[in-house]
């Protein structure tokens, strides 16, 4: 269901805390208001600084100032902000096209009524359930106008989210090498259909270490067919099969990633596990099982994984806990069974000079390790 707004309650004298409140805004907006204004002359006077030595035969300047623009409201993070932005008349021409040259603002475009951050954070309102015609109730008091916010508006930007999302879901991946890949289902509860869909999230790892979201898809209950289309999609885009693959215990993924990609291997996400296997247990035994936890996970080999220590001290009391490493323990130390020659994960991983790190285990950060932090785990969160 959609989110709805509650109607602007009367104005009542007797909140103290409301006016105070009222006046913290207007500070911050006035403040906002002439640092932007002394930022948009300071641009303006080394604009005209760079070409005071060009005139015309009379020996006046080309370029000079010419009053200012129409006032125009400009919705930022500190509100509704009224600008006035200084004019320029610039009369030179361009020698190839004849045309005259302008004066653009890089700080304050023409086109410009809403601030990044506004417009970052309204696609997120319409994915969290805010229909488009609340917009103006729900962000013109907060932000103190209702520029740019009609129900028009918002359709017309929902129309360029879908349009940059089906672009990006169809770029080409052949030039891109993803070394990992983590797999999770994202379930929501806004703008469902009949049946109870989720998001089918990949995230690639480059051999540099950039992570890139790969895929997006809503699929039903993360089944084997929904996760198989997307990987069948990814690797039509000429996506590599990545070395391993992170993802939490279900089914769907596995079985998809076995028919696509049968040449990837497959680990179990620490992250999940970790607190699967803490819910089993009640709070006080969480700070011991963590670092347990942790020194399993962060073992340099198989061999060296205290699982059977991870056993001894809570397996008498929280059985269900520790089955739930014990049963999956081959799956979750996947990648720490070998350690390649060469040091590095795979054939085609990154040239390092840094001490080689086991097979399938995360980079270890200099920082934590200097203060004794065990390196990430596996997660695809």
């Amino acid at each position: 269901m959609p989110l709805t707004v509650v109607p602007d309650l009367p104005s009542d004298d007797s909140h103290p805390a409301t006016d105070s409140a009222a006046l913290i805004d207007q500070i911050v907006r006035e403040g906002a208001r002439r640092m932007l204004a002394a930022a948009l002359q300071a641009e303006v006077d080394a604009y005209i600084a760079a070409f005071a030595d060009e005139r015309d035969a009379g020996g006046r300047r080309l370029v000079v100032r010419n009053g200012s623009h129409a006032p125009r409201e400009v919705l930022t993070a500190a509100g509704a902000i009224e600008v006035r932005a200084p004019r320029v008349n610039d009369k030179r021409t361009d020698p190839v096209t004849g045309e005259r040259k302008r004066f653009a603002s890089s700080i304050l475009p023409p086109w410009c009524r809403k601030t990044p951050k506004v417009s970052e954070v309204l696609p997120l309102l319409y994915l969290h359930g805010l229909s488009s015609g609340d917009f103006t109730a729900a962000l013109g008091r907060f932000l103190g106008s209702t520029a740019g916010l009609s129900a028009s508006v918002i359709t017309r930007l929902t129309e360029q989210w879908t349009a940059e999302q089906r672009a990006s879901a169809a770029r080409d991946l052949s030039g891109v090498d993803y070394v990992y890949l983590w797999a999770d289902g994202i379930h929501v509860n806004v703008r469902l259909d009949e049946q109870r869909l989720c998001l089918l999230v990949m995230i690639g790892v480059r051999s540099d270490g950039r992570k890139e979201l790969v895929a997006l898809a809503d699929g039903y209950r993360e089944s084997t067919e929904s996760w198989a289309d997307l990987l069948r999609d990814a690797k039509r885009r000429g996506m590599c099969a990545p070395v391993p693959a992170v993802a939490d215990g279900a089914l769907g993924f596995w079985g998809a990633l076995g028919e696509v990609f049968p040449q990837t291997r497959g680990q179990r996400c620490w992250f999940h596990k970790i607190a699967n296997v803490l819910g089993a247990m009640p709070k006080s035994a969480h700070p011991g099982a963590k670092k347990a936890l942790a020194e399993i996970w962060n073992a340099e080999d198989k061999e060296h994984a205290p699982v059977a220590a991870f056993r001894a001290a809570y397996g008498a009391k929280y059985g269900k806990a520790v089955a739930k490493v014990v049963d999956d323990v081959e799956e979750l130390l996947a990648f720490t069974t070998s350690r390649p020659s060469t040091g590095s994960i795979c054939a085609r991983r990154i040239r390092s000079s840094r001490r080689s790190q086991p097979s399938g285990t995360a980079p270890r950060s200099p920082r934590g390790r200097a203060r004794g932090r065990p390196g990430w785990p596996w997660r695809s969160s």
